[in-house]
């Protein structure tokens, strides 16, 4: 079987490293000839919405998936026009704008925070009056780690935000006073089968994931089945097969939707040494028609992100249960070089390891452990 990739990042790096023992071959399009993906993988230099490339990318293709959300709509539904390409273009529709998204959770019974279209600074006021501040404007499309956004304190902020932003399709959110932010990894297969993981507790900082913890610490039943239920969903309603990340925010034992990803996610790399069954695995078997693995996970499991520089790799390779993963990127504020999975067999352990490789790692969110 010949896979292919739309997307030559770390998570189609890790795709690919997933679908080799499988049997799987590779190809990926991507414009950029240093990506993380192009040294494991056949790859295409071309843009993402370049027709005579993605002709020549889908020719002896058994199917075609994606590892970013922003893929051109178009060129995924050219695609599937000549193979299966999963999760579908509608998936990548709903996903690509916060608007549809939101509408679409709702659409689902599904909670979400308050929010409002917004147009012209008229819109924002209006926005404003109804939703009450603080409140979060962002840009409707292509925002990601933080960018696009920007927090609207007070009235007096309401021009800076429009200055800042304006000029492209917005939506203004209710500023969520969340407990924790969480987030949830499910994936369907093509004959329907559905298997959940854990919930997982992520730490953010400066709008980039940090951290993430799983199975999340101090969930209980009502809250799993509360994400599960929305997952389930949500999976039902696009006819998805893939894996699928819901980022949550816990607000009074309520699950609010923020964003949903159609595809393997930053946190869901936890997977790769602490599940029964990797995501990028439980992807590759979802959408080739496998049987779904099992998503049980092995003991307790931290996820650290490398962020704009690396640590030395010695001392962290000396602590017990760490596994380093780096992504062969050159070094750049604010990019993501690799992780850390640090797995444990109980929450002390795992504080302490997490706690160790926060003097290696600037600006872990380490304290929000003890």
């Amino acid at each position: 079987m010949k896979l292919g990739i739309i997307g030559g990042g770390q998570l189609g790096r890790m795709l690919a490293l997933a679908a080799y023992p499988l049997g799987i071959d590779v190809r990926t399009l991507e414009p950029s000839p240093d990506a993380p993906a192009g040294r494991l993988t056949e790859q295409i230099i071309a843009a993402y919405d370049d027709r005579q490339a993605l002709a020549a990318f889908a020719a002896g293709l058994d199917l075609v998936t994606y590892e970013f959300e922003n893929v051109p709509v178009q060129s995924a539904a050219f695609l599937a026009e000549r193979l299966p390409v999963h999760p579908g273009p509608r998936a990548l529709e709903v996903a690509q704008d916060r608007l549809h998204e939101k509408t679409f959770f709702r659409s689902l019974n599904i909670p979400t925070p308050g929010f409002a279209p917004v147009a012209s600074p008229a819109e924002l006021r209006r926005a404003v009056a109804d939703l009450g501040l603080p409140a979060v404007l962002k840009t409707r499309r292509l925002g990601y780690d933080g960018k696009g956004q920007y927090v609207i304190a007070r009235a007096a902020d309401l021009d800076a935000a429009w200055e800042a932003l304006g000029g492209v399709p917005l939506i203004l959110e209710e500023h969520v006073d969340f407990s924790r932010e969480l987030s949830i990894l499910a994936a369907r297969s093509t004959g329907g089968e559905i298997a959940l993981y854990p919930l997982v507790e992520n730490h953010h900082r400066g709008g980039i994931l940090r951290l993430s913890l799983a199975p999340a610490p101090d969930r209980d039943g009502a809250l799993n089945r509360q994400a599960e239920s929305l997952a389930r969903r949500v999976l039902e309603e696009l006819g998805y097969a893939g894996l699928l990340a819901i980022e949550l925010f816990e607000r009074d034992g309520v699950l609010l939707a923020n964003e949903m990803a159609p595809r393997v996610h930053n946190s869901g790399h936890w997977t790769i040494e602490g599940a029964e069954t990797s995501q990028f695995e439980q992807h590759l078997r979802a959408i080739t028609g496998l049987p779904l693995g099992a998503t049980t996970a092995r003991g307790l499991s931290a996820m650290v992100n490398l962020i704009g520089t690396l640590p030395p790799i010695e001392p962290i390779l000396a602590l017990p249960g760490a596994h380093l993963h780096l992504y062969q990127k050159a070094p750049r504020p604010g990019r993501k070089l690799g992780h850390i999975t640090l797995r444990a067999a109980d929450t002390r352990k795992l504080q302490q390891t997490v706690l160790a490789i926060a003097q290696l790692v600037p600006e872990l969110p380490a304290r929000s452990l003890i």
